[in-house]
């Protein structure tokens, strides 16, 4: 019953989750007005909003203007649902669980809006920040929550300035090469940033969920996921070229947390 209540709370849950990553991005509350569809402007009906089941009888359409309704929103309620299932197989279904499991889903949001956005909100960064570092079977646990994320945030900051410096510092040796009699007294180069830092504020998220070991494999377990992409996009222009990266941190992130035993065990055995 209890991994039941999970789930239904879950897929709940990831109904909201649909309405955050459709209104955050376009700067609209995400408490106040009814869902309406977005091709015809009507509101939607009670029943046309009950999460999985609706998008199956309504099969994938519009109840007025039968235009398409994305996949996203069933399978946004569906791996919600999981996440938290997966939590309570874990742990049982208490505070504790309830905090990392919304970290886990605002991580969520937040990977789908930087998918179709390439943005990442500060206001949802920062949120699943707060769920990650609270959610802790202790006083204790809290603080050294908050320290590993201080850690990540930090050591990503010193490693975005480095990599920014040396990529900025190429690009001008570049740019002296072709400089002309017209340009001397001008840059003629680009700053070039390494990463984000909605970037940043995730790595410390993932430090407060897993601590520094785990953390360290999440982040190289993140990168094996966005090779293959990486490379598939590698032919295509400059802005196909730029790919997502929270999603690949978000996944590796749950994955690990999930299997953190059989991670841990490994490393310790192994190094």
């Amino acid at each position: 019953m209890e991994l039941f209540i999970a789930f239904i709370l879950g897929v709940l849950l990831g109904s909201f989750l649909n309405v955050v990553i459709l209104r955050v991005p376009k700067d609209e509350t995400v408490i106040l007005g009814f869902s309406h569809c977005p091709s015809c402007r009507n509101t939607l009906k009670p029943w046309h909003n009950i999460p999985l089941f609706s998008w199956i009888f309504l099969r994938g359409k519009c109840a007025f203007c039968a235009s398409k309704i994305s996949l996203q929103y069933p399978m946004i309620e569906l791996i919600s649902g999981l996440i938290l299932l997966l939590l309570a197989m874990k742990f049982g279904l208490n505070l504790p669980a309830l905090l990392i499991g919304f970290s886990f889903l605002t991580l969520l949001a937040l990977s789908m809006i930087d998918f179709k956005y390439k943005m990442v909100p500060d206001s949802l960064n920062l949120l699943a920040l707060i769920f990650a570092i609270f959610g802790a079977w202790s006083i204790d646990g809290i603080f050294t929550n908050f320290q590993n994320a201080l850690l990540f945030a930090g050591g990503f900051t010193l490693l975005r300035f480095a990599i920014s410096y040396a990529l900025t510092s190429s690009a001008h040796r570049h740019a002296k090469k072709t400089i002309t009699s017209w340009s001397k007294n001008y840059h003629t180069y680009p700053f070039i940033e390494a990463m984000g830092e909605g970037d940043i504020m995730v790595a410390a998220t993932m430090g407060a969920l897993l601590g520094v070991k785990l953390t360290l494999a999440a982040i190289f377990l993140s990168a094996l996921l966005a090779l293959p992409v990486m490379l598939f996009v590698m032919k295509g222009s400059k802005e196909e070229q730029r790919v997502p990266f929270v999603p690949f941190l978000a996944m590796a992130t749950f994955i690990v947390y999930i299997f953190d035993s059989q991670i841990s065990r490994y490393i310790e055995a192994n190094y």
